[in-house]
């Protein structure tokens, strides 16, 4: 089978999470901050692990932010991503070529709303294997990529999870994940969900099973999405008012 993409909850009540802010192109910490800065960050890095983190749903107007997000990853993430070495070329082909009718899309957002982690929930239609109930059922593929100042977040958890509720909401019976057999943290997320992970050499799959979508995952998807549509409304103005004030204190 030819893969579309490789790689690889609760109601909440809505608050910005403020201190993703200094994670993006800019939030990695320089060679000249202190022990004490340093130490402040990992604090704040320990206490999101554990907060709510807004996840948006993406669409299609958002291919160019698509875009500056993958041309954001080196040449290891972008080989674990896709599998090969994705060139620039290559990643806005890649997102030109997104379904948003068909597939989901989902994304976090940094304060200055850049991407900071973004995954793709592709619709593969009914598949034939052994991990599905009947034998045969819908299947869905999930793939991320989370920039290198983001990471030790717990992003591409929290990506998996919300991709998992959202499967369930859209009947799915699996949900795949082709990644490379050295991409240990992706095959890692896959095993400690239930995942049945199966290698070959260079490659590896894994197939995890779905519960049925019951009341309780669609109230969690709506909440979740209204949760996070409110946060980058707010982010949005926040920076306009931003940008406002550095106009008129500039002249």
């Amino acid at each position: 089978m030819e893969t579309l993409i490789h790689g690889i909850h609760m109601m909440v009540t809505v608050k910005p999470v403020h201190e993703l802010d200094q994670f993006g192109p800019s939030g990695a910490p320089g060679s000249a901050v202190s022990a004490r800065q340093e130490a402040r960050r990992l604090a704040r890095r320990q206490h999101l692990a554990h907060a709510w983190i807004p996840i948006r749903q993406l669409k299609p107007r958002h291919r160019a932010k698509i875009v500056d997000h993958l041309l954001q990853l080196d040449e290891g993430d972008r080989y674990l991503r896709f599998g090969f070495q994705a060139t620039a070329e290559q990643m806005k082909a890649y997102a030109a070529s997104i379904n948003f009718k068909r597939d989901d899309v989902f994304g976090v957002f940094n304060r200055r709303l850049q991407l900071i982690a973004v995954s793709h929930l592709a619709d593969l239609g009914d598949l034939n294997h052994p991990a599905m109930a009947q034998g045969r059922g819908h299947a869905m593929e999930f793939g991320v990529s989370v920039l290198p100042s983001a990471r030790g977040l717990g992003l591409g958890q929290r990506l998996f999870n919300h991709a998992v509720m959202h499967a369930r909401n859209r009947h799915a019976h699996a949900l795949v994940i082709h990644a490379l057999t050295e991409n240990r943290p992706m095959l890692k997320i896959a095993a400690r969900a239930g995942a049945l992970v199966e290698t070959n050499g260079a490659d590896s799959e894994a197939w995890l099973r779905l519960p049925k979508d019951n009341l309780a995952s669609h109230l969690e998807g709506t909440a979740q999405d209204m949760g996070a549509e409110l946060v980058f409304r707010w982010k949005a103005q926040v920076q306009a008012v931003r940008h406002r004030l550095q106009q008129w204190l500039s002249v």
